[in-house]
């Protein structure tokens, strides 16, 4: 790569910086960023589309301390042959320009035909390995406020409480201490491309994107815009708007579990504190205690509900759950192995 090429997406970067500034950031995504000691590294997820090139540019112009301590992580799904190998190639030249180190991986176990979330799981297991293996701190992404209402119609079809519906949240902890960081979330992808555009970038277009074998392109295509057209209004930004004020409930009812002191150090779940309560605190109780045991497995929807249904009760009652039963004995639930 000659100098020129490296001199010009440093220029498109400082370009894009002019034009998005940080004023334009989520505010929390910001905060969190500004509080981190110097020396922290940070990972940005970079397929080479849009929201992902305007987020590494962005962060490359932003804070010139970090540069040496960014690196961008590629990863490719191998659902898309030669149009994902020029990705890959594109991202190494961006990377190249920026002076910034580029860890890419690919899906070695995909199969022929492959599902929306075992992509995603894929793609993500990718991310925490290379995280934990570089000793990454956190974890920057590009999701913005078309996103945002894609993933607030995906998860009312799941039928999800304040938790999912309060996603994607611009500073998120994840596992192993490690941070997820959404800072362009108040902003439409439309804003963003004319922004990239001005700075003289281009990026990669996913072809994938246009049809309809997945559930959020579905709902991108012909969900979203008709939405848009009815509400007469800038539903993205109530979308947004709406989901940060989940994001308040949801916090709320954890900070209000937190507060009761339910559980004992071996994992029982105190009724008597919940009784007279709302449900919403039961239940966010209740989702609490599955997670302390590692041996209950998955519990259907039903499952749940019965369960919830006994604890509001009180009553003594023994539930099948995984490895084990689920008993409510004395004012008490407990995980009993057979």
């Amino acid at each position: 790569m000659t100098r020129t090429d490296r001199n010009s997406w440093r220029t498109r970067a400082e370009r894009l910086a002019q034009a998005i500034p940080p004023s334009r950031w989520h505010p929390a995504a910001l905060a969190w960023a500004e509080a981190r000691p110097a020396a922290e590294r940070w990972a940005v997820a970079f397929s080479g589309g849009a929201d992902s090139l305007c987020l590494l540019l962005l962060l490359w112009a932003r804070w010139p301390q970090r540069r040496a301590r960014l690196t961008a992580l590629h990863f490719d799904h191998r659902l898309r042959g030669a149009e994902a190998r020029a990705d890959a190639r594109f991202c190494a030249e961006v990377c190249a320009g920026l002076g910034i180190r580029l860890v890419a991986g690919a899906w070695a176990g995909r199969k022929k035909s492959t599902s929306e979330a075992a992509a995603r799981a894929a793609r993500l297991a990718f991310f925490a390995a290379a995280m934990r293996r570089e000793r990454l701190r956190a974890l920057w992404l590009g999701h913005q406020q078309d996103d945002i209402a894609e993933s607030l119609f995906m998860r009312l079809a799941r039928g999800s409480g304040t938790g999912g519906l309060a996603a994607p949240r611009p500073a998120q902890p994840g596992p192993f201490r490690r941070m997820h960081v959404r800072p362009l979330l108040e902003l439409k992808k439309a804003e963003i491309a004319a922004a990239l555009r001005r700075a003289g970038c281009r990026w990669r277009e996913d072809a994938s994107n246009a049809g309809e074998d997945y559930f959020r392109n579905r709902v991108r295509r012909a969900v979203l815009p008709a939405w848009i057209r009815a509400s007469g209004r800038d539903a993205l930004a109530g979308a947004a708007c709406s989901r940060g004020l989940l994001e308040e409930d949801d916090a709320a009812l954890e900070f209000w579990v937190q507060a009761l002191d339910l559980f004992t150090p071996h994992g029982r779940l105190k009724l008597k504190a919940l009784a007279g309560l709302p449900r919403a605190v039961t239940r966010r109780a209740l989702h609490r205690w599955l997670q302390l045991q590692p041996e209950a497995g998955d519990l259907s929807r039903r499952g749940f509900t019965a369960l919830l249904e006994a604890v509001e009760r009180g009553e003594a009652v023994r539930h099948s759950l995984g490895r084990g039963f689920a008993v409510i004995r004395g004012g008490w639930l407990q995980f009993v192995r057979p």
